[in-house]
């Protein structure tokens, strides 16, 4: 089989890293999210994933099945409801999530998507869209459906400035107010100590934005619904987990509450920003 090169932007490099990360849960004996395509790509694609280690491989398995428990309580109370990965890297969640009726839409820049087009084919369900999450020329594209309408930014804006998370999220809320977005945070203990992470030694990439409250936000015109973290998930999402992270990650929050607790997976409802 002949591999394919990636050229892809600093920030954009990190998308290999759940990549990863899903296609070692996919072989353990007993998945988290059980995604068979991601082995494949992993092994079509010229690059050395081995020199990813430690543990946020199988704390990107975790964060994705987080936002998944939520895509899926979205799903379940709106079944031809739309969906939109902002970010969307080579994440399968429109495949692995899909009922039959459901509009998804996986945005990235264009280089992301040029990688992603390799593996995925549009359909007339499922759209890729070449954007930045800071632009607001493709909002139109997804308001077409009618919506309702549920956000996905699964590590995405820790790599962005606080202001422009702070633009992006207004302009949501003022284009789909009433939508659902979900996205993760990092306190500044986590974003202080990123150097120490073994993946951030392999690549260039860091984050920038620190939200040690996520209640803060909701100044930006956010209601804030749900803040989980790894030793915190939906009970629903962790009867999925194998035991090893259904008690063990509680177990180190304990220990080091620092290391665990200032990450976070956050579900937000979007109001216009001149309500707030």
């Amino acid at each position: 089989m002949t591999k394919k090169s990636v050229q892809l932007g600093t920030v954009q490099e990190t998308l290999l890293i759940p990549l990863y990360g899903r296609a070692l849960d996919a072989q353990a004996r007993r998945p988290v999210l059980g995604d068979a395509k991601a082995p494949t790509m992993v092994e079509r694609i010229d690059y050395d994933f081995a020199k990813f280690r430690g543990p946020s491989l199988s704390g990107s398995v975790l964060r994705s099945a987080i936002f998944d428990g939520w895509v899926r309580r979205f799903l379940a109370e709106h079944p031809g409801g739309t969906v939109v990965e902002l970010g969307a890297g080579l994440s399968t969640r429109s495949q692995r999530l899909d009922n039959g009726r459901a509009r998804w839409f996986d945005l990235d820049l264009p280089d992301t998507v040029e990688l992603r087009r390799r593996f995925f084919s549009d359909s007339p369900r499922t759209t890729t869209i070449a954007a930045s999450v800071l632009e607001t020329g493709w909002f139109e594209q997804v308001a077409e459906t009618g919506g309702p309408y549920f956000f996905v930014s699964e590590a995405v804006l820790l790599y962005l400035g606080e202001e422009q998370v702070r633009s992006a999220v207004q302009a949501l809320g003022d284009r789909f107010p009433g939508a659902g977005l979900s996205f993760d945070t990092g306190g500044s203990t986590m974003i202080r100590n990123q150097d120490r992470n073994p993946v951030f030694k392999t690549v260039d990439a860091r984050m920038t934005w620190t939200c040690d409250d996520p209640k803060t936000l909701e100044a930006w015109g956010l209601g804030l619904r749900e803040s989980r973290t790894f030793a915190t998930p939906q009970p629903d999402v962790a009867r999925t987990w194998p035991w090893r992270h259904r008690y063990g990650v509680p177990l180190l929050a304990r220990l080091t509450p620092s290391t665990v607790n200032t990450y976070r997976m956050n579900l937000y409802t979007l109001q216009h920003a001149a309500q707030n």
